[in-house]
């Protein structure tokens, strides 16, 4: 599940160019967390076109160009310093250890601070983790919607209540500026990036090479602590795969109860702390992720399409297209075939 406020949609480029590849920055600092820091080299650096030229340039920098203490029992060294920022089109910034400062109230530090300034106006910010609490205290967040782990979310709000905190969700898409929840959601966020800029086709070769969920479901609702179910109660996941196979067909809550073998009452609240989203929600996030894909792969008209994607009219796909989006489906399928 996902907060996208507003998508970043590259110039295409002409079909038989090269591609120039776009320059992502990643930033660690001391205390960096090893898993969030290798996303974006391993993601980004799947990507590639038809002719498998890659997509992207990812480079990582410290402060100073100096090693950088890990997490864990190891450091590494970097090529660059923080000056690369300035080259970068997209900035990742992982989480680490030593902003837990600022989690407890603590201002940017100085070299972190200096590093910030040099990322050029309008470059595409991305935070994972507590990393949020980082755009925040720079005041990239003033007035934006942000997520953060489940664990930080309150604290994000009460410490920087001109950022709008979005807590139940795996990322947060405002633009030029995105914030993922805990470590793994970073996952999400960069495949997000990677489908919005090159679309579904290569989002999906990149979770192919990298064996992870092109697009997950739900938010992080439900990775907050709660009682484990019973092992004895059963689950969605059979009726969420049945209902997939009948997107196109009228799907209502009693037919996938009836399915799931549960009362409406026991499957909604079941569904829910499974996914972390309703059964209408869910099949509505279902049925615009098959329209995209049918947009970008197929000729079928766009009413064939709501037919196909169980929307019924084209002014209904227009109207939850647009509403996922941003954009009207002819708009979308021309941005993604030009």
């Amino acid at each position: 599940m996902a907060l996208v406020t507003a998508p970043h949609v590259p110039e295409p480029a002409a079909a038989d160019a090269a591609p120039v590849p776009h320059r992502v920055a990643v930033l660690a600092v001391d205390g960096v967390i090893p898993f969030e820091l290798s996303l974006a080299s391993r993601l980004f650096g799947a990507a590639t076109d038809a002719a498998d030229r890659p997509l992207y340039d990812v480079v990582t920098c410290s402060l100073d160009g100096g090693p950088v203490r890990t997490a864990a029992d190891f450091a590494i060294t970097v090529p660059h310093d923080a000056r690369v920022l300035a080259t970068a089109g997209t900035v990742v910034i992982p989480a680490s250890e030593e902003f837990a400062e600022i989690v407890d109230g603590a201002a940017l530090s100085a070299p972190l601070a200096r590093a910030l300034e040099h990322i050029p106006a309008g470059t595409r910010i991305v935070s994972i983790c507590i990393a949020t609490y980082v755009l925040a205290a720079a005041g990239l967040l003033d007035g934006r919607p942000a997520t953060t782990h489940w664990r930080h979310a309150e604290r994000l709000g009460q410490l920087f209540p001109q950022v709008t905190v979005t807590p139940d969700v795996l990322y947060v898409d405002a633009g030029e500026v995105l914030t993922s929840a805990g470590a793994a959601s970073g996952i999400d966020l960069i495949m997000h990036l990677i489908r919005v800029d090159h679309g579904s086709a290569v989002a999906n070769l990149v979770a192919r090479r990298c064996v992870v969920p092109p697009q997950r479901e739900g938010g992080q609702a439900q990775y907050v602590d709660r009682p484990v179910p019973p092992a004895t109660d059963a689950g969605t996941a059979a009726t969420r795969a049945w209902a997939l196979d009948r997107l196109h067909e009228p799907l209502r809550l009693e037919d996938l109860a009836r399915h799931a073998g549960m009362s409406r009452r026991t499957f909604t609240r079941r569904f829910r702390a499974e996914v972390g989203q309703s059964p209408g929600q869910w099949i509505a996030r279902q049925r615009v992720d098959l329209a995209r894909e049918l947009l970008e792969s197929s000729d079928l008209s766009v009413a064939r399409i709501a037919e196909r994607a169980g929307f019924g009219t084209d002014v209904s796909l227009r109207q939850h297209l647009h509403a996922a989006v941003g954009v009207s489906p002819g708009a979308y399928r021309r941005t993604f075939r030009a």
